[in-house]
């Protein structure tokens, strides 16, 4: 009889323990530095606690925990028909945090899915509002616009959108060689502005070398004389030599010098 007392003591102090153990258990807890501990007392909210030791009244109070380190968010692909009609296929990661626990526990039920469909959302009505040159070459403006749009709807849950990233924008086959067609035509057509603007420098600059030569008849000659030391350096077989115009003048002034007036009649 003694025996079975014994055990029966220790049984009964045994079961003592355990349940000492998980009351320890449920009224202790341990929050890391990042980690917030949202409480609510009977089902209404008590108070924000954490980090470090967490006492709690079994059965009283609860906890939710909420992680505040900042959460990369990957938006599934999106299909986006631009301003110019052309339909491409945009995917994007977003950078988040939670700033404010109580309100990412109260007022949404899943802030991670919340976040990621007004994300989908809004990446497709933002680039809808533009062409596609722009968001191949402005891709800073609309990370920034998504950002902002973002930030400001998801506000009232507690969440503060760090950075959009919009990674890749797919197009057709068929669009990228129109691109390339496209490219190749603005380049011939910078090509031949840059050569008009050449040859219009070039006929102004000879234009005022022609009447700088032309006002003085004796910088003619010296620029007659260095174009043919210019080509008799060239060892050419053949040097056509031009005729000025001086020449020309001399010898029609001999020709009506040497012609008589007919003799009028008497």
């Amino acid at each position: 009889m003694d025996i079975f007392a014994i055990f029966g003591d220790l049984a009964f102090y045994g079961v003592l323990i355990v349940l000492l153990l998980a009351f320890l258990a449920s009224a202790i807890k341990v929050l890391r530095e990042y980690e917030r501990g949202v409480t609510f007392t009977l089902g209404r909210f008590s108070s924000v606690k954490g980090p470090g030791l967490i006492i709690l009244i079994p059965f009283i109070q609860q906890m939710v925990r909420v992680d505040l380190r900042v959460r990369v968010l990957d938006v599934p692909s999106q299909d986006v028909i631009s301003k110019d009609n052309v339909s491409v296929r945009v995917n994007a990661v977003i950078y988040f945090r939670v700033v404010d626990p109580e309100k990412a526990t109260i007022q949404v039920e899943n802030f991670m899915q919340a976040t990621s469909e007004l994300a989908q959302t809004t990446l497709r009505s933002v680039l809808g509002k533009h062409e596609l040159d722009e968001m191949l070459s402005e891709r800073d403006k609309l990370n920034a616009d998504i950002q902002e749009i973002l930030d400001a709807q998801t506000d009232s849950w507690g969440i503060k959108v760090a950075n959009v990233e919009i990674k890749h924008v797919d197009i057709t086959e068929s669009m990228i060689r129109a691109i390339a067609r496209q490219a190749e035509a603005e380049r011939e057509r910078r090509a031949r502005v840059i050569n008009a603007e050449g040859e219009q420098q070039a006929a102004t600059k000879l234009l005022e070398a022609a009447e700088i030569l032309g006002g003085r008849p004796e910088a003619m000659q010296l620029r007659y004389l260095s174009t043919l030391a210019t080509i008799g350096n060239e060892k050419n077989s053949t040097i056509v030599f031009p005729f000025p115009m001086e020449f020309q003048q001399m010898l029609s002034s001999f020709a009506d010098t040497a012609v008589t007036p007919k003799d009028k009649p008497s």
